[in-house]
């Protein structure tokens, strides 16, 4: 493949991660007790940065989030704008670059290893959440157990469930889009 296609090919996946990225991670699904919502958008970075590795699936949250903070309806409840960034569940939406970078460096690095991407989803939810709830704790003016509470604990089943799933469609995926 030469040099041009290679770039062409690259800024093509690196697009539809970022519009994967924006279709999924609106679809919000309140939770009475918390600030934080539950969405998609974490299932779609898991996916698009295991697929596309740290430096592209990077890239791909950094667009989607640059997009969010011009005002396009991409955050959860279909929200957009930098208020958004700088509200209560901003940490959350900083910490998925860095989630996504570490769900693709481990995709990366073992790429044919298939558990080794739900260590990274892993890892990566960890990162996200500490960035998340520190955040939070600063927004609300929280304590940790609080802000665990509402920002961590109900969402441990759901995203367990999202890394399954996330895991089983990426590794699959990656493998088809190298033979590309």
């Amino acid at each position: 493949m030469t040099q041009t296609k290679s770039k062409i090919r690259s800024m093509v996946l690196i697009s539809l991660a970022a519009a994967i990225l924006c279709i999924f991670a609106p679809i919000a699904f309140p939770i009475a007790f918390s600030p934080v919502p539950i969405t998609l958008g974490t299932f779609a970075i898991y996916i698009c940065c295991a697929v596309l590795g740290a430096k592209k699936g990077a890239l791909s949250v950094v667009i989607y989030i640059a997009l969010g903070a011009i005002g396009l309806p991409v955050f959860s409840g279909f929200h957009g704008g930098f208020e958004k960034i700088t509200g209560p569940t901003g940490g959350f939406i900083i910490g998925f670059l860095f989630c996504g970078f570490l769900t693709g460096l481990v995709a990366d690095l073992f790429e044919n290893k298939i558990y080794c991407y739900a260590i990274g989803m892993i890892l990566g939810t960890i990162l996200c959440y500490s960035f998340g709830t520190v955040w939070l704790m600063y927004q609300n003016h929280l304590n940790l157990l609080p802000a665990l509470g509402a920002a961590v604990l109900p969402f441990l089943p759901g995203d367990a469930a999202k890394i399954v799933f996330a895991t089983l469609i990426a590794y699959p995926v990656r493998h088809a889009v190298q033979k590309i």
